[in-house]
């Protein structure tokens, strides 16, 4: 019978100490990843380009459409690349490129908080960022330990997906408000992303697939701080 290669092997059904490896090198990623957003996000306010951002998409609906549709591509090219377990120069070019546009879309939204929205916008953030840390350590840990199989989520996901996308779209275009509880509905989804992709890499990524699970992990932990930040600025 023949073996299976190492490249296509899911960690679970490796040795302990390699899953535990495995899941020390993703988290590793993760947090490569949120810190090469925090200085492509400081190089876009020291440079002036967040103001910019935000004079320009605050003007017209076209050019938010614009940005979330550059944004899209942009996340696919790079969760594409991240997950090239072959070539480890693309997988890097997908984490910090993901990071980078990130940092491009948060941008208009950050200055508004900082400067528009008043003087407590430091604090409204650093409460979004810890409240998003908290949640997304109760997610791991479930995901983590539960014996549930969570693979039903899946679906959910990608119906949740396309009818927030649709509401997006809807609202840029026409004017909506979506309102407190789109923003309660996202931070739902974001958080059922986190506990299906947990428990999915390591019941079927293998070991050297590590960048790819951490480019995961990190779309949906910005997902999750944008809607938990939306929220809060609601107040």
């Amino acid at each position: 019978m023949a073996m299976a290669s190492p490249l296509s092997t899911p960690v679970a059904a490796l040795d302990e100490d390699t899953r535990g490896a495995f899941l020390v090198r993703v988290y590793q990623h993760l947090a490569l990843a949120i810190a090469a957003f925090i200085v492509f996000e400081s190089l876009l306010f020291f440079v002036g380009a967040a103001e910019a951002m935000y004079d320009f998409v605050s003007g017209a609906s076209a050019a938010w459409l614009l940005i979330l549709g550059a944004f899209m591509v942009v996340n696919w090219m790079a969760t594409t690349a991240a997950h090239d377990i072959h070539n480890p120069a693309r997988q890097y070019g997908g984490l910090f490129g993901l990071a980078a546009a990130e940092a491009l879309i948060f941008a208009p939204f950050l200055y508004y908080v900082f400067n528009v929205e008043g003087a407590g916008g430091s604090a409204t953030v650093a409460a979004a960022a810890v409240i998003t840390i908290v949640g997304f350590a109760g997610l791991t840990a479930v995901g983590l330990f539960t014996r549930k199989d969570l693979s039903f989520l899946r679906p959910l996901l990608l119906w949740g997906g396309v009818v927030a996308l649709v509401l997006i779209f809807a609202a840029v275009l026409f004017g909506l408000q979506l309102g407190v509880w789109f923003s309660v509905g996202m931070i739902g989804l974001a958080g059922a992303a986190i506990l299906y992709q947990t428990q999915t890499i390591l019941r079927s990524y293998p070991e050297t697939a590590h960048v790819g699970a951490a480019v995961q992990l990190f779309a949906s932990v910005m997902l999750l701080f944008w809607y938990v930040l939306s929220l809060l600025t609601r107040r």
